[in-house]
């Protein structure tokens, strides 16, 4: 089964250098099947409806202490791998960092 391993960073912490040689390293690991780093929260623009007419706004959608930070993909067996997978990558994690574990819908 697929999970996103969802990463999300204390708004004020600025925005990340390299990687860090042992992240790349589990990120080349088996069990990951794709990742993204994005862009700090600022660089965002959010769309929404109001009144049938879209809207577009500067910014991350909400307004947090925490702002998405990036997406891995997984494979894992189960649940507790997918946490055993997420353990080792919030331990490399900037301080004020949570990283979310979800399944992935995969039939449509």
């Amino acid at each position: 089964m697929k999970y996103a391993l969802i990463a999300y960073n204390d708004g004020e912490i600025e925005q990340r250098g390299p990687m860090k040689p042992e992240i790349a390293e589990v990120l080349a690991g088996p069990h990951v099947t794709g990742w993204v780093r994005l862009q700090h929260a600022d660089s965002a623009t959010t769309l929404s409806t109001r009144d049938g007419k879209t809207l577009l706004t500067d910014g991350p959608f909400v307004d947090s202490k925490e702002y998405l930070g990036g997406f891995i993909i997984v494979e894992a067996a189960n649940l507790d791998e997918a946490l055993a997978i997420a353990t080792e990558f919030h331990r490399m994690m900037a301080v004020g960092g949570a990283l979310e574990v979800r399944p992935i819908l995969e039939d449509g």
